[in-house]
């Protein structure tokens, strides 16, 4: 089960975390190639028909969730440290200034951490926003939920891949 921290009052962060039965290689991997992205990335409602990843420092990624509907909700970021196995930095970008599909605003810096335990994997996700508008706004908009379901799928994507 994920849990959502809450820093103290006037903080712009949002930090979700999860153990995975799987090594912090294969989880890494998962967050770095977009064949195994695309499995996982989004609510359960989307699907991502094209995801590019241009792994390196400046390099940028784009992850398209396809709603139900047709409507396409992209998600863009440019990367700004990459430690494999253990830390991947972003910063989320948008070309017209909207939201992520996963409710996450475009001026905001991510932080995804590995952490080794044996053979799992605690995988954290750090958010930080411009504001605590800004984090609030993020999670009405269903970043939480979003990471929630994209945390589920990681789970069965890396399930998967270890049979």
């Amino acid at each position: 089960m994920a849990a959502i921290t809450d820093l103290a009052p006037g903080d712009a962060v949002i930090v979700l975390s999860r153990t995975f039965d799987a090594p912090r290689e294969l989880v890494f991997e998962a967050f770095t190639q977009p064949e195994h992205l695309a499995q996982f990335w989004g609510p359960t409602w989307t699907r991502c028909p094209a995801c590019e990843v241009d792994l390196r420092v400046g390099g940028a990624f784009r992850v398209d969730m396809q709603g139900p509907d047709g409507t396409v909700y992209p998600c863009t970021g440019t990367y700004r440290e990459i430690v494999p196995p253990e830390r991947i930095v972003y910063s989320a970008t948008t070309t017209d200034d909207n939201p992520c599909g996963g409710g996450l605003p475009p001026h905001s810096t991510v932080t995804i951490s590995f952490a080794d335990q044996g053979d799992k994997t605690r995988l954290t996700v750090r958010a930080e926003l411009r504001s605590r508008d800004a984090r609030d706004a993020a999670i009405a908009g269903g970043f939480n939920e979003g990471w929630m379901d994209s945390f589920d799928r990681l789970a069965e994507t890396l399930a998967s891949r270890r049979r």
